[in-house]
C-alpha cells in the first residue's frame, strides 16, 4: 500500500490506486517525501523502474490547483513521443481538470505551440531544443517556474541537446531541480554542474533474476573512440598474454580501420573475418583462426557476421556493442560452466555507451565489474566535431598514424597494466591456450 511517510495527498493515493498502482516502487519509496521536502535530487534508474510516475505524482501533489498564467512546471524531455508519452500519465492521474498541461516539440508550425501557451498553463513538457525555440520567441514564460525536470538525461545528451537545457535552466530565477537518468557519467555531470547545487544521488538497480552463467567480464570506461583504440593496441601489443582475441565492431568500416590500424605495428598478427579484398589477411572460418599459428587476432564486423560462437578463444573484446543486446548476451553466456573455462570478456565503453552497458546488466542479471584503466594508457583529449571533420577533409588517410592515435609504451612500462593481483593472475592462464 502507499504509505503516509511518502506525502502524498489522500485524493493522490486514492487516484493511484485505482489505476492499479497497488503499491509504490522502489525508486517512489526512495524519492517521493525527498521531493516534497524541496530537495535537488539526481535519480539514476533503469528503464520501466517507475522514474515517470515518480515525478508526475510530485507534481500533481504540489500543484493542487491549476493558475494557468503561466508554467510552474517545466519538463524537458528527449522527443516528441516521451512528451506524449509524459502527457498521457499526467490525464491518467490528474483530477483536478483545470490543471493545464502544453506540450512543446518539433513540429510544423511553432506559432500553434505558443498559441497554445498563451492561452495559459501549469505544466510543460517539451524537448529542449522546441523550449527553448519559443523561449527565444518571448513565447514560454520562465518567471514562475518552481520545479525543474529533466527526464531521460543520458538521451538528452545522446542527442547533443546539453545546451538548451542549461540555458533554460539559467533562465530559471529560483527553482528545485529533479533529474532523471539511466546511467550516471561525466558528460552528465558537466551539463548538471551549473544548475544543480549539491545534489542528492539516488540510485535504483532492478536487475533480472534470470540465472545467467557468463563468461569472467570486465568493462574498461574510456573517454572517446581515440582512446579506446590506444587501449586495444596497448592490451593487444602483449602477444604472451594475448594469445588468441577476437575484437568485436559494429560496422565493416570500424572493423577495417581497427584492421589497418593495428596491422601496422602487429603485421600477420592480425586478420579480418570475412574480409572483402584479396589482399587482406582473414578467414572466412572460425576454425582457421583458432588453427592459425601465425594470427591470433581476429576482428569482427557485428553487422554481417553472425558471429555469437567463440567458445575456447581466450579474450573476447567487445570494442563497440553490438545493436542487439541478445548477441552480446549470446557471447559472453558460458555453455559449459561445469567445465573449466578460461575465456574473459573484456568490453570498452565511453561514456554515451553506458546506457546500452546498463540494459545488458539488467537483463544478465548482474553487474559487470569496471577494471581501472591501465596506468600506461595515452588519454586522447575530447575534440570539437567541427575540428574533426575539418581534418577529415585534408587527411587523405584516416587512420592513425604510430604516434598519433595510440601511444607507444616505454620499455621500462612494458606490460605493466594497472590489473589487481586476481585479475593478472586471470588472464595470465590464458597463455596455455
Amino acid at each position: 500500500m502507499w504509505a503516509d511517510k511518502l506525502k502524498l495527498s489522500k485524493q493522490l493515493v486514492r487516484t493511484v490506486t485505482e489505476a492499479g498502482f497497488n503499491n509504490p516502487k522502489e525508486v517512489q519509496l526512495k524519492t517521493l517525501a525527498r521531493i516534497a521536502g524541496g530537495q535537488d535530487l539526481l535519480v539514476a534508474g533503469p528503464e520501466g523502474c517507475g522514474k515517470t510516475t515518480t515525478y508526475v505524482l510530485a507534481v500533481l501533489n504540489r500543484i493542487k490547483q491549476g493558475f494557468g498564467d503561466a508554467p510552474r512546471v517545466l519538463i524537458l524531455v528527449e522527443n516528441k513521443e516521451k512528451v506524449e508519452a509524459v502527457s498521457g500519465q499526467f490525464k491518467l492521474f490528474n483530477k483536478n481538470k483545470s490543471l493545464q498541461i502544453v506540450g512543446l516539440y518539433p513540429a510544423p508550425g511553432i506559432e500553434a505551440q505558443m498559441d497554445a501557451l498563451a492561452d495559459g498553463s501549469d505544466v510543460v513538457v517539451a524537448t529542449p531544443d522546441r523550449a527553448r525555440a519559443i523561449y527565444l520567441k518571448l513565447g514560454l514564460n520562465l518567471n514562475k517556474v518552481e520545479l525543474l525536470i529533466v527526464d531521460d538525461a543520458d538521451l538528452i545528451i545522446k542527442q547533443g541537446m546539453q545546451l538548451p537545457v542549461a540555458e533554460l535552466a539559467n533562465s530559471i530565477a529560483k527553482a528545485q531541480h529533479l533529474v532523471f537518468t539511466e546511467v550516471v557519467h561525466d558528460k552528465l555531470w558537466k551539463m548538471i554542474d551549473p544548475f544543480m547545487k549539491l545534489p542528492a544521488t539516488v540510485e535504483v538497480e532492478e536487475l533480472s533474476e534470470t540465472d545467467l552463467v557468463t563468461y569472467e567480464q570486465l568493462l574498461y570506461q574510456v573517454p572517446n573512440f581515440r582512446t579506446k583504440l590506444n587501449l586495444l593496441y596497448l592490451f593487444l601489443a602483449d602477444a604472451e598474454l594475448f594469445t588468441k582475441a577476437i575484437v568485436f565492431a559494429n560496422t565493416v568500416f570500424t572493423a577495417e580501420k581497427l584492421y589497418k590500424s593495428l596491422q601496422q605495428r602487429l603485421k600477420h598478427e592480425v586478420a579480418l573475418f570475412n574480409p572483402e579484398f584479396f589482399d587482406v589477411t582473414g578467414f572466412k572460418d572460425l576454425f582457421e583462426f583458432k588453427a592459425s599459428t601465425s594470427a591470433r587476432i581476429l576482428i569482427v564486423a557485428n553487422e554481417n557476421s553472425g558471429l555469437t560462437d567463440v567458445l575456447d578463444i581466450p579474450f573476447i573484446l567487445h570494442f563497440e556493442l553490438p545493436l542487439e543486446q541478445e548477441i552480446f548476451i549470446k557471447r559472453v553466456t558460458n555453455p559449459s560452466p561445469q567445465e573449466k573455462n578460461e575465456t574473459l570478456a573484456i568490453t570498452f565503453a565511453t561514456d554515451l555507451e553506458l546506457n546500452a552497458v546498463k540494459k545488458i546488466e539488467q537483463a544478465i542479471g548482474q553487474k559487470i565489474p569496471v577494471a581501472a584503466l591501465p596506468d600506461d594508457l595515452h588519454i586522447e583529449k575530447e575534440q570539437k566535431p567541427e575540428t574533426e571533420e575539418k581534418k577529415a577533409v585534408k587527411v587523405k588517410n584516416p587512420d592513425p598514424e604510430p604516434g598519433t592515435a595510440f601511444h607507444e609504451k616505454k620499455a621500462s612500462n612494458a606490460k605493466t597494466y594497472n590489473f589487481s593481483s586476481g585479475e593478472k593472475a586471470k588472464m595470465n592462464n590464458k597463455r596455455k591456450h
